[in-house]
């Protein structure tokens, strides 16, 4: 017992160290609660086009099927709100989205955590998941302690808000887990349902993913929907409107990371230069970005969609 809690204890102390705002950490197990609730979202068809989301149903509710003889999951937060954000009136890009594709920039810290646990420990098998993998990782950190999740479905904590990455790292180590975090501090408020600007956001924590901003300017491959034309809200890539509303987020603090700083120009673009954007520009502008992932084809679609 006071071996796990002694591994757990610097588990932690070495993820505030590499710049982690929380760690959690949780049992490996099955995630009961959530089956129903994946099951029934998948039927609705509330994951549009993304079909990825219908593949591994069992490993996104059971991490041992990801990792062999895994015991422990560990969830971590990463600051990304900015200093700075864009300028009035332009064409909008969402903050997480500013510097360096955070894919990299967290997983490079992930591996060395497992490294200096390794080091410390002893030999333990585990993988690093950001968002890239069939894992479910606000229902993990809400297992470990680290938040709740809000109406607007993200992971809000009392004293960041919501403006953080979660991650993960599986590993066949036991440890001391923490408590869940059951208390919802949302209470009567519906800000998020009430500004979306496509009504997204569903009443009993669920969102509507086919008719999020987020899901048109990023996952969708095909023209997005007429219908939704004048209610994007300027978003040319993803959206922050329900973080923007949330009342928990006037604790957000600006984060330290020197990767996630700005693109260069990009929070000086206007309008006008969005919309001549070249190929040469986009690829300077989103270097690293996590923008690439739409591609230059994909942001002028989504800006054209703006323009007409």
């Amino acid at each position: 017992m006071i071996q796990k809690q002694q591994y757990s204890s610097f588990i932690k102390a070495q993820a505030k160290r590499l710049g982690f705002l929380e760690c959690g950490i949780a049992k490996a197990d099955f995630l009961e609660d959530e089956a129903p609730r994946l099951e029934e979202w998948l039927k609705n068809d509330y994951h549009g086009e993304m079909r990825y989301m219908e593949n591994h149903f069992d490993k996104r509710l059971d991490p041992r099927l990801l990792v062999d003889g895994a015991k422990s999951v560990i969830s971590l937060s990463y600051n990304y709100f900015p200093e700075e954000v864009q300028q009035e009136g332009t064409y909008k890009v969402s903050k997480y989205a500013y510097g360096q594709d955070y894919h990299h920039v967290i997983k490079e810290k992930l591996r060395e955590l497992l490294q200096l646990i390794n080091d410390e420990i002893g030999e333990v098998s585990g993988r690093c998941f950001v968002d890239s993998a069939p894992v479910l990782e606000r229902a993990w950190a809400e297992k470990a302690g680290l938040g709740w999740n809000g109406k607007h479905t993200l992971l809000i904590q009392k004293q960041q808000g919501s403006f953080f990455f979660l991650a993960e790292l599986i590993i066949d180590l036991e440890l001391e887990y923490d408590q869940p975090f059951k208390t919802d501090h949302c209470g009567e408020c519906t800000r998020c349902i009430d500004a979306c600007p496509t009504q997204a956001i569903l009443p009993n924590n669920t969102v509507d993913g086919s008719k999020c901003i987020s899901y048109f300017t990023i996952e969708l491959k095909d023209a997005i929907p007429t219908e939704f034309k004048g209610k994007t809200d300027d978003w040319m890539f993803g959206c922050d409107t329900c973080q923007d509303v949330c009342p928990w987020n006037r604790f957000s603090k600006p984060h330290s990371e020197p990767l996630f700083k700005p693109q260069e120009n990009l929070l000086e673009m206007t309008q006008r230069d969005w919309q001549e954007l070249t190929q040469d520009t986009f690829s300077k502008v989103f270097k690293k970005s996590a923008v690439k992932r739409t591609k230059f084809s994909g942001l002028t679609r989504n800006i054209q969609f703006l323009q007409d």
